[in-house]
């Protein structure tokens, strides 16, 4: 078997009901939907957990996060985990990181044997929320309504410049492997856009002067009215601190809408190198969770509803048809997947691998297992746990009352049915599968554990000298360019593709 070349695109923060099936028509977005077009496209995939960190470790590990220990964002991804760029590196592959993966501790490639770019977010334990304390809120690095308030446009911001140079890496990688060697690659391009702030380049910005899309389809619900959850993530946000207008609502969504169609330009200049050098691949294009984006009140993610836990994933891949399947997935699905279009065994891991391939899905087999996704970081107290089964969704949280929707006749959640008599059944039934696959108490008892322990070690290790944990891109500029160890007409061959006559 032929090992094909692997391209992924990973985004940070993207609204999976923005692609029921591919981009919304009036997004613009052309080179994802010219990708779509040639995709499997998965109308119903969901994140293993709606946060950065633990969301991208599952996603690359096929594992959910009380399996990875990647409970949150400031919580190390142990270097013992396997990941997809392991399992494909062993087989063969050239792999390789462009941007963000948000790894914390001191192993910053887990299987990637480069990584290009340094990450956008710290690598060590500073992060770590506190069971301990809570509704503490910590000012110096939760999120805050400041993001809604202070949406607009600028042309340079900490996040683009990050992944202006994760597009440029990306694309000077895609010519160097067209001038390598035979091996296969797997190429992982990890943007941070459209992560808030929401804040956009001109260009993009005036892509949505007249867009009908500015006002979320669920206005925000009266605080008193809010989930419990909820409210805890309205609390961490400080919304109390915020007045939002709807002006603030408007122009936010704008420029999420503008940064999405900045990143198309971005996937577009990579793409247009592959197409270039003439070299193929097996494309994905995934986010790591989505952004709720004002829809009842909420902004970000941290939670199960749609618009924070849904994200999209298409796969363009010989192997695999074109279409649209509606089942739902999820990230967990990515590392089997990844192994099966390569040709790699995932045997010796399988027992402990919560992911399974999305393969036969595309190939018209039926899936019967649930969709599994936790939650245990920031504007949490105990761990929040979620089962997407057909048309329902079950989350159970030991502080929470049972929630339970009927997406297919309830897509925007309004209608929690766990008092509901003639839904018991369905409520008894879901509850079983969830108790059997997570004991809450248990679980909680890990998280604390952790948590204690990571509070130890960070404040040990500001004291005296520091050595961060980041990533520090190594740059051989004496193997760069032009330099007197090397033949001046050897390198103008090899560095040329095609090659000359």
């Amino acid at each position: 078997m032929t090992k094909p070349n692997i391209l992924i695109f990973m985004v940070d923060q993207l609204n999976g009901t923005l692609f029921p099936d591919g981009p919304a028509d009036w997004l613009h977005a052309p080179n994802l939907k010219a990708l779509a077009a040639r995709s499997t496209r998965f109308k119903n995939a969901y994140t293993a957990s709606p946060l950065c960190a633990p969301g991208r470790a599952s996603f690359m590990s096929g594992q959910l996060p009380r399996r990875t220990r990647v409970y949150d964002n400031a919580a190390e991804f142990a270097s013992d985990i396997p990941t997809y760029a392991h399992h494909l590196r062993r087989a063969g592959y050239r792999t390789c990181l462009s941007g963000k993966m948000h790894f914390v501790g001191p192993d910053q490639l887990h299987g990637f044997e480069e990584r290009l770019t340094t990450d956008v977010y710290p690598a060590d334990f500073g992060w770590t929320p506190d069971y301990r304390k809570p509704g503490e809120r910590i000012e110096w690095w939760y999120h805050n309504m400041g993001s809604v308030t202070g949406a607009g446009v600028a042309e340079i911001t900490n996040q683009l410049e990050f992944d202006d140079e994760v597009a440029y890496h990306a694309t000077r990688k895609v010519y160097d492997y067209a001038r390598g060697d035979d091996r296969p690659w797997c190429l992982t391009v990890s943007f941070t856009h459209p992560h808030d702030p929401y804040v956009a380049r001109k260009k993009y910005w005036d892509l949505y002067e007249e867009c009908e899309h500015l006002l979320p389809e669920v206005p925000a619900f009266n605080y008193d009215a809010q989930d419990a959850h909820s409210k805890r993530i309205f609390d961490a946000n400080d919304w109390r601190s915020f007045d939002i207008k709807e002006e603030d609502i408007k122009r936010s969504r704008r420029a999420y809408f503008a940064n999405i169609s900045y990143l198309d330009d971005k996937i577009g200049e990579v793409l247009e190198a592959l197409e270039a050098t003439g070299q193929e691949a097996t494309i994905l294009f995934v986010s790591d969770h989505g952004d709720m984006l004002g829809e009842r009140g909420l902004w970000f993610k941290m939670n199960f509803f749609e618009g924070s836990a849904r994200v999209p994933l298409m796969i363009s891949s010989p192997s695999l048809a074109p279409g649209l399947i509606e089942g739902p997935v999820s990230t967990l699905d990515v590392t089997p997947t990844l192994a099966e279009l390569a040709g790699v065994s995932l045997d010796e891991v399988l027992p402990w691998t919560d992911g399974e391939s999305l393969v036969p899905l595309a190939n018209g087999t039926e899936r019967t297992a649930p969709v599994a996704m936790e939650y245990a970081a920031e504007a949490s107290e105990a761990p929040l746990v979620c089962l997407r089964y057909g048309k329902w969704k079950y989350i159970r949280c030991a502080l929470d009352p049972d929630m339970l929707f009927d997406l297919d006749a309830d897509p925007r959640e309004l209608n929690n049915l766990e008092d509901v008599p003639t839904h018991k059944g369905t409520l008894d039934q879901l509850r079983a599968k969830s108790e059997a696959r997570w004991d809450l108490e248990a679980y909680d008892a890990e998280i604390r554990q952790s948590q204690a322990r990571r509070q130890v070690v960070y404040e040990a290790l500001r004291n005296g000298d520091y050595y961060p944990w980041d990533h520090q891109p190594l740059q051989k500029a004496s193997e760069r360019y032009m330099r007197n160890h090397m033949d001046l007409n050897v390198l103008e061959e090899n560095q040329r593709f095609p090659r000359g006559k």
